[in-house]
């Protein structure tokens, strides 16, 4: 009888032992395959110009006179988002043509108000420059420099906001006839290289 015993103890302990095994099996971590999302994110680049105030601007010209200046002026917001190997960004102001960046509106008055006779000052310093430059985005020497911006790393992501002032030199035209002259001064920016 005792010998049965030990064999039911023993196979006792060996059942427990078994469970517990079992037991502790099902317990543990069962992990699945791995499932993967593939990321793509992209920045384009970006440059913008954008008037946000004296979008139209009035003159009251004298005749013969040096200073007519205009009635506002103009800000002007430059932003950009720029890649890597940009190196500079440069604002500039021009007319689509030399000769005649202001237009008669009469009938038969063919004489125009040339881009020599308008100046442009930039943020309130420095001289009212003349519209006599060639710009990068056209061949008629009409434009001027706003301002350049030098690109590091610090600033590929960024804006430059300028206030312009205007005026127009009628003694460059002596004999500007009465009339209602008219207009479009581009401004526009350029990322380089």
């Amino acid at each position: 009888m005792k010998a049965r015993f030990h064999l039911f103890a023993s196979l006792l302990t060996l059942a427990v032992a078994v469970a517990l095994l079992t037991a502790t099996a099902a317990a543990a971590p069962l992990n699945s395959n791995t499932g993967t999302v593939q990321f793509n994110a992209t920045l384009n680049e970006q440059l913008t110009v954008t008037v946000t105030a004296g979008a139209t601007v009035n003159f009251t010209l004298a005749p013969n006179t040096a200073n007519n200046a205009g009635s506002t002026t103009s800000t002007v917001t430059t932003a950009w988002v720029l890649g890597s190997g940009r190196t500079n960004v440069a604002v500039w102001a021009y007319f689509s043509s030399a000769t005649a960046a202001l237009n008669p509106t009469t009938v038969g008055n063919t004489v125009t108000i040339p881009s020599s006779a308008i100046g442009v000052q930039v943020n309130g310093a420095g001289p009212f420059n003349t519209c006599t430059a060639v710009s990068p985005f056209n061949a008629a020497a009409s434009g001027v420099l706003i301002g350049n911006t030098a690109i590091t790393g610090t600033n590929a992501n960024s804006k430059r906001t300028d206030t312009l002032a205007y005026n127009i030199n009628t003694t460059v035209v002596p004999q500007l006839p009465a009339d209602t002259y008219t207009g479009v001064l581009n401004i526009q920016a350029q990322a380089t290289p």
